[in-house]
């Protein structure tokens, strides 16, 4: 009877127990990773550099895709009330750069969230900052940058182009061939350390016409170009403080997010970025239409654009 009596107590306080502690533990496993999509300012043209635009269809994108995954995206450049980054598992910047970069002011910020083990990711002219504190802190969070003088930014078709291979960021992404302002012959870490080439490809001698300059040409990208040597376009870093970093070099058009393999390729960067595990096909999406892609642009629609240009371009870049 007595010992009946003690097992029922027992019960009982275990019953207790795991009621109250049963919505943490669900609240736990249902804790989403957090991503920040930081958009720069308008910028250039119609349909160039529309980073409210593309971080917008990504975010749509991977709110279809990824439960797992809340996206917040800030508009404007860095945001005004820092506290949207708390919490954040990858912070994204798709902006402009250069001397202007908007992480330039906020570059102790930044790295404390870098090293706690947040990810770091920079797109297009984002991947471009000033040598220096600027440049060692995009060396460190993502392994490489844009390097005026060193760097080149022509605007070409992707022939060639190699991916890694066993790499989430790469699955089930098929060959980019995109026209695009593909940057290349970035700065690196010595030796490439922890640096891996996602998407790489061989520019045609063409894209170095241009007399040098801080941006067009220099000895040493000539040089490279000369000897066929392989230029990245995209590529990650893991850090030792296991956070990791992403950057890509594309971006320049927003069509180019309606060709499938470049926009799945950034869509599981992102994933990556975040640490959550990236699906053996990848992260599948709706191709945008047309229209879609339209949608959140910076200016105004300019009297005949050329949208069949763009509709060759897109089929092109969907063989």
């Amino acid at each position: 009877m007595w010992n009946r009596l003690n097992r029922a107590c027992l019960m009982l306080g275990l019953f207790a127990f795991f009621a109250t502690i049963a919505p943490s533990i669900q609240a736990a496993e249902g804790t989403k990773k957090k991503l920040v999509l930081i958009a720069g300012r308008k910028s250039h043209a119609y349909g160039q550099h529309a980073f409210k635009a593309g971080c917008l269809l990504l975010k749509d994108c991977l709110d279809k895709a990824t439960p797992n995954i809340e996206t917040v995206v800030v508009l404007d450049g860095w945001p005004k009330d820092s506290k949207v980054l708390d919490g954040a598992s990858a912070i994204v910047i798709y902006s402009d750069g250069g001397g202007g970069h908007p992480f330039l002011p906020h570059l102790k910020e930044l790295d404390a969230l870098a090293k706690k083990g947040v990810g770091i990711g920079m797109m297009h002219y984002g991947v471009e900052v000033t040598k220096g504190p600027g440049g060692d802190a995009f060396l460190d969070w993502i392994g490489g940058f844009f390097e005026a003088n060193w760097s080149v930014n022509p605007t070409w078709t992707l022939v060639r182009s190699e991916l890694a291979k066993n790499h989430p960021v790469t699955h089930g992404v098929g060959e980019v061939r995109t026209y695009d302002e593909w940057y290349y012959h970035m700065r690196f870490r010595e030796k490439k350390d922890g640096v891996t080439s996602i998407l790489s490809s061989f520019p045609p001698k063409e894209t170095l016409n241009r007399p040098d300059g801080p941006h067009s040409g220099n000895p040493f990208v000539r040089e490279s170009v000369a000897k066929g040597e392989s230029q990245v376009l995209a590529w990650v870093r893991e850090r030792p403080d296991g956070g990791r970093g992403f950057g890509y070099t594309g971006g320049h058009f927003h069509w180019n997010w309606g060709v499938d393999s470049n926009r799945k390729m950034v869509l599981n960067a992102l994933v990556w970025l975040c640490k959550e595990p990236v699906p053996k096909d990848g992260i599948d999406s709706a191709r945008p239409t047309l229209e879609e892609l339209k949608k959140n642009q910076d200016f105004d629609l300019p009297k005949n654009f050329d949208f069949d240009g763009i509709e060759k371009r897109l089929t092109a870049g969907n063989k």
